[in-house]
């Protein structure tokens, strides 16, 4: 068992947590809105008692907070130019919060999100802020990421950074994601086979939960646009088998099948300090337990949860049997299947209402929905612990722990 910790004034909990829709790049229902579109969205839905009944005009009496009481927000975003952060800002003004909020942007690759909420949680824990919003967002339809080295390209000596002591290692930062993935399933040995198989089960389980309507307490719509359109219900391995592997031709096993799908999309997490929590007898939704980041050999960066898992666990003082659910993205089938396996997780307990594969993954976006993901199921499943990890572009792994408040009491 897990030792209790006492409540104390300066915990980080989570009072909401709400995304938009999950929709397809350059095909899907958000497909034409930007990125500031998408944040103002989850940055105004975040705020109010009721977000999936969210009215064009909120009155004091929709919102669970004033929106002046946020002090700071964060936003995570990978794909956007530079400016994204005049972007963002307008689009915290347009949501309806005032220009005494501030607003920052993070980038670290995928787990930009989750560093978000992090850096908000963070700042509450050592009583900078007392009210703060972390938030996450990608339009990889208006952003497409293989523009991005063209667009950008790494500004280095590129003599000095091929010829140095480590150069091996330094040039593999540049390696594209999906032969990073081929590298994790030719060194652990991952067969075809086992990857379609663990994709067709992604696309199971979220149909499922669509289905059920498990996503309708996560989601604030977007004009019409109402949920999540990547889901491809009637998906198996045969099917998966016919696909033709992108970055290694010859001998690979990933497919455009049993990768993530390039998505748009964006999510936004309330937190305050739990004194603050208590002044205004908000009920508390989760506590913020423990974060950690770990770096890997970037030629196989997807296993990163492999690492950072077991670090945010140790900072909680908990091991892997006291977690009830996991969110891992699912960047790939064969990082995401190397990474349960080997830290023997329970299947079960891992994904329960599908991940990436089927649901998506905008970059930026990714670390706060698995958030808001988690935190719904549950709150739903009345589950007390859990843990939300992925991998990281250049070789990291990020991971956070969640408690569910109060949930210990009624087991």
């Amino acid at each position: 068992m897990a030792p209790d910790s006492q409540p104390h004034p300066r915990d980080a909990v989570i009072i909401q947590a709400i995304r938009t829709p999950l929709c397809r790049a350059r095909k899907g229902g958000l497909a034409k809105l930007p990125p500031a579109t998408l944040l103002s969205a989850a940055l105004h839905g975040v705020l109010l008692k009721n977000p999936q009944q969210a009215k064009a005009k909120a009155g004091d009496d929709d919102f669970l907070i004033a929106p002046d009481s946020v002090q700071d927000i964060c936003v995570g975003n990978v794909l956007s130019p530079p400016t994204a952060a005049v972007s963002f800002r307008m689009a915290a003004l347009a949501s309806g919060i005032p220009h005494t909020t501030s607003l920052s942007t993070t980038n670290r690759q995928c787990s930009s999100g989750l560093q978000a909420i992090a850096n908000i949680a963070h700042a509450i824990q050592c009583g900078s802020i007392n009210v703060g919003i972390g938030a996450g967002v990608e339009s990889m339809s208006m952003n497409p990421m293989h523009k991005l080295y063209e667009q950008f390209p790494p500004e280095v000596e590129w003599d000095k950074m091929q010829n140095c002591d480590n150069s091996k290692e330094v040039m593999d930062c540049c390696v594209p994601m999906g032969v990073t993935s081929e590298n994790v399933s030719k060194k652990y040995h991952l067969d075809r086979r086992t990857l379609d198989e663990f994709a067709t089960q992604s696309h199971k389980k979220a149909a499922r939960a669509q289905s059920l309507g498990k996503f309708k307490s996560e989601i604030i719509p977007v004009g019409d646009v109402a949920q999540d359109d990547g889901i491809r219900p009637g998906t198996t391995a045969e099917k998966l088998g016919n696909l033709k592997p992108v970055f290694d031709k010859e001998s690979g096993s990933t497919t455009a099948g049993n990768s993530s799908q390039l998505t748009d999309g964006a999510a936004a997490v309330l937190l305050m300090s739990r004194e603050e929590a208590a002044k205004r007898k908000l009920p508390i939704l989760a506590v913020w337990k423990s974060f950690a980041v770990e770096g890997v050999p970037p030629k196989i960066m997807g296993v990163g949860p492999v690492y950072a898992i077991p670090s945010a666990l140790q900072k909680a003082s908990l091991s892997t049997d006291d977690i009830d659910v996991y969110e891992i993205n699912e960047a790939f089938a064969s990082q995401a299947h190397y990474s349960i396996q080997t830290l023997k997780l329970d299947p079960a307990k891992v994904n329960p209402n599908g991940g990436a594969i089927a649901l998506g993954h905008p970059l930026g976006c990714t670390g706060a929905r698995l958030v808001v993901s988690i935190l719904n199921e549950m709150r739903r499943e009345k589950k007390e612990r859990g843990v939300v990890s992925m991998c990281i572009g250049t070789g990291m792994g990020a991971a956070a722990v969640l408690e569910m408040e109060g949930m210990r009491a009624s087991l």
